[in-house]
């Protein structure tokens, strides 16, 4: 059990930077034996303390669009309705055979565009709302469509959508995650399904991975976030392999 702790601050780290944490938190949760719906339960738990530290690291630092954030999070509420019905009408196969067409393009950008969110573009309040409504409904989509790295996607959105820094792009997508994981740990404790014993542990290592990691994307920007953001992409992409094999 002592190895899960470890691989709980790396989750922490790796999700303050890039988002994706969830692809290393609820397999190394399986892993040691906890049954799957209280592996994503106390997953849940752990993530919402880590997130909200980084969130307030974020917003305290001033890399925070609120106007963006709250109508991103609202968006995301409205979309995640739309994935949960998506997914129990589209064939689990399919969704992995088009997450793995989707997921090497996604890295061929990544890794051929170095200057991600180095520029910031100047949108008006009206398009910033309408955007940021759009980003959070399809991410909600997904989220609840698909799943995995859905903090890594609203980096990018906010950063190419929007035109964002990747600073407040980091900031604005942990405060979506935030809200996201507090609805879900709410949900998942009250259902029972959030082992405390591990959950709580967990969530010091989380929180200690979170610290770490925010404040090495404050002082390192993009040269931090974009090759943790690739390695995230490369983690999703074997899940989604290793799903197809096994089916």
């Amino acid at each position: 059990m002592w190895i899960l702790y470890p691989l709980m601050f790396f989750t922490g780290f790796v999700d303050s930077i890039a988002g994706g944490g969830g692809l290393i938190s609820i397999s190394s949760l399986l892993a040691v034996g906890v049954p799957p719906h209280v592996a994503l339960g106390t997953n849940k738990f752990a993530a919402f303390w880590g997130t909200g530290l980084s969130a307030a690291y974020f917003a305290k630092s001033g890399h925070v669009r609120w106007d963006a954030a709250i109508t991103s999070f609202l968006g995301a509420v409205a979309g995640s309705t739309t994935g949960a019905k998506l997914a129990l009408m589209v064939n689990e196969r399919t969704l992995s055979w088009c997450m793995f067409i989707i997921i090497p393009l996604v890295a061929i950008f990544l890794i051929f565009k170095p200057d991600m969110g180095s520029k910031e573009k100047d949108l008006s309040l009206g398009k910033t709302l309408v955007y940021s409504g759009i980003v959070g409904f399809i991410v909600g989509v997904y989220d609840d469509f698909i799943g995995p790295g859905t903090g890594t996607f609203l980096i990018m959105a906010f950063t190419f959508v929007l035109g964002f820094n990747i600073l407040t792009s980091c900031g604005n997508a942990k405060i979506v995650n935030f809200a996201s994981n507090c609805s879900a740990a709410i949900t998942f404790m009250a259902s029972g399904e959030v082992d405390y014993s591990i959950g709580v542990p967990c969530a010091f290592f989380v929180i200690a991975g979170n610290f770490v990691g925010t404040r090495l994307t404050i002082r390192n920007g993009v040269k931090i976030v974009r090759p943790m953001m690739i390695l995230v992409i490369a983690l999703l992409l074997a899940k989604v392999l290793w799903d197809l094999i096994r089916s």
